[in-house]
């Protein structure tokens, strides 16, 4: 499962939400992020840094762009649905896709935005088994 490569990446390697879902997606997806490819995900961390949208859910687009797009995102039939399933899952959980709004509902000092992220592996790992799920059966 993708949450269970999280830990490393957040505890181990004290990477932040963004930087940690974005890195764990590229290693359970295989989907050839280099080191510092990934480094551009850090500003995203915290609600891009201003409490803003979350930095998880941000990073989850991201992987879902990276297995979706070939070229451009205005060519791709897929990232516009798979996206919105996965914002829809986020605002049915947490009422919002804001850090500040998410933040009181899942911190915790002693393991800080763990909750969340378990919470955005698991949605992401969900529409994207559902999306190819019917993607194959329309085909």
């Amino acid at each position: 499962m993708l949450k269970d490569l999280c830990e490393k990446y957040y505890y181990d390697m004290n990477y932040n939400c963004a930087e940690t879902l974005i890195r764990a997606g590229n290693e359970y997806y295989s989907l050839g992020l280099h080191d510092r490819d990934m480094i551009a995900f850090g500003g995203f961390g915290a609600g891009i840094q201003t409490g803003n949208t979350c930095g998880a859910i941000l990073a989850a687009v991201s992987v879902l762009s990276m297995k979706y797009i070939e070229k451009n995102a205005h060519e791709s039939k897929d990232i516009k649905p798979v996206t919105m399933a996965l914002i829809r899952k986020f605002n049915e959980k947490y009422g919002s896709v804001l850090c500040k709004d998410i933040k009181p509902q899942s911190f915790k000092p002693d393991v800080r935005c763990k909750a969340t992220i378990e919470t955005a592996c698991d949605i992401l790992e969900q529409v994207i088994e559902d999306y190819d799920k019917n993607r194959k059966t329309t085909e």
